[in-house]
């Protein structure tokens, strides 16, 4: 990840972090195959659709979609999802899913031949997880959060018909329940990075760049990303063609353009770093980088831990700055950038907002909560527990396979350029942190969260995967 490896590291990991970043939103379809059947869960949206805003062509270059792409995803998509019938169509405070049931469907819709259902593809509608509860006396583990009818929105992203948040998606918790042990190896990382030859080229440009009075620094900035070049995708932990890591990587490019005035804020109170920044000192060696990280509150837990909540916004932005040496390396860990620092905080305050604005973002936070729930189902042995079987869920029996979209690898210059008083910066680096191992280390014990699990349990006998509570 170049200099991102560096600055990665030194984000508290346990044994390992679930690193992530930059993403898309859509559907994805998902397989889950018995010896002689496949239940398909989308509509085999892969491949070099239009998700999320942005598209990444057969070469692996990713690029914003153009009006046509959009619309075409935006038709194919309001033609294959249905709308939410019967009590899916009503919002619900607190929607379950048993996750033994829910697999328990997968398989009879398998062996029967049949799709998955919209309601299975979309976690029956639930937009954040906000308890997790064990029943040893029933083998099963179930997830319980707040939950709306869906719809497909005009940017072709699966919202929350009330509250505008995307919905949980199937997929990316199969993703998710599949990438803990090797984030604990690897970490889930993704970064969208310049290289050194770019930096060089740049740096040499910059030293026979001189402004006349008058003249508009703008002028220079067509040469100036042709000598920056392409950044470079990267990702590891997560399949490079799933959604998930799709949902990574727009995140980030997202991120970038907002920070760097390359498209206009969705939301109030939310300048780019280049307004910010206007009129302050820069050095030209200086280059701040913005990345999105967990945001977390301490897990609570009953007192025999059968009982888990999970609160807190999710995600965050920090920022650190990086000096660059002649020979195009970058060095973190320098003096922080007071505008960067106040662009970050200001994201944070504004990420609620921004997530309903851009859905990407919401995208981002749902894979960071399914992250933290099945590194806290890993960590706590909590299907041990339960003596509940999620092998397939987990991808160890059967055979899941997941919609496959094309690998991103590299994007023409997401990068802006001030001129200072004492210099040029260029803004181009960043990328996501999810350390979901950090955050379920972090715990406290909650005497109430028991009687709220036993009010869960009423409706547990239920031969649905999901009910209201």
């Amino acid at each position: 990840m170049g200099s991102s490896a560096a600055l990665l590291s030194r984000y508290s990991r346990l044994s390992s972090p679930l690193t992530v970043a930059a993403t898309l939103a859509a559907v994805v379809a998902c397989t889950l195959a018995p010896p002689s059947a496949h239940a398909q869960i989308g509509g085999g949206f892969g491949g070099q659709r239009a998700v999320g805003g942005v598209v990444i062509d057969a070469n692996g270059v990713l690029r914003s979609a153009t009006l046509d792409q959009r619309q075409a995803s935006l038709k194919e998509m309001r033609q294959s999802i249905a709308q939410p019938q019967g009590d899916l169509a009503e919002p619900a405070e607190l929607r379950m899913i048993s996750l033994a049931k829910l697999q328990q469907a997968m398989e009879e819709s398998a062996a029967s031949g049949k799709p998955l259902s919209d309601d299975m593809r979309h976690l029956a509608g639930i937009q954040r997880i906000e308890y997790v509860f064990v029943y040893p006396d029933r083998n099963d583990i179930v997830l319980a959060g707040p939950a709306e009818p869906w719809i497909v929105r005009d940017d072709a992203s699966v919202v929350g018909v009330n509250s505008g948040r995307p919905v949980l998606k199937l997929d990316d918790l199969i993703v998710a329940l599949r990438s803990v042990e090797p984030a604990r190896t690897e970490g889930i990382t993704c970064s969208i990075e310049p290289t050194e030859e770019g930096r060089v080229r740049l740096q040499t440009l910059l030293k026979r760049v001189t402004l006349r009075p008058g003249q508009n620094p703008a002028t220079f900035e067509p040469a100036m990303r042709e000598a920056f070049g392409p950044q470079m995708i990267k990702l590891t932990g997560v399949p490079s063609t799933s959604h998930y890591a799709r949902t990574l990587v727009a995140a980030d490019y997202q991120m970038k353009r907002l920070a760097m005035a390359l498209e206009d804020s969705p939301v109030n109170g939310l300048p780019s770093y280049l307004t910010i920044s206007r009129n302050q000192k820069h050095s030209s060696q200086s280059n701040p980088r913005w990345w999105m990280a967990c945001n977390y509150d301490a897990l609570s837990h009953s007192d025999d831990k059968l009982a888990w909540r999970i609160s807190g916004q999710g995600v965050k932005t920090l920022t650190e700055t990086d000096l660059i040496t002649a020979d195009g390396k970058a060095q973190p860990g320098q003096k922080a950038d007071k505008s960067a620092t106040l662009w970050a905080e200001t994201m944070t305050q504004r990420f609620d907002d921004l997530s309903k604005a851009q859905a990407v973002f919401g995208e981002l936070r749902n894979c960071f909560d399914l992250s933290v729930v099945a590194t806290l189902i890993v960590q706590e042995q909590l299907a041990q527990r339960a003596n509940c079987d999620l092998a397939h869920l987990m991808g160890n029996s059967g055979e899941i396979k997941l919609d496959q979209f094309s690998i991103p690898k590299s994007v023409e210059p997401q990068c802006s350029f001030v001129r200072g008083a004492s210099g040029w910066v260029v803004t181009a680096s960043g990328g996501v942190d999810v350390n979901a191992f950090e955050v379920v280390q972090t715990q406290q014990v909650d005497p109430t969260l028991a009687g709220i699990r036993t009010g869960a349990a009423e409706s547990v006998e239920s031969q649905s995967w999901w009910w209201n509570g």
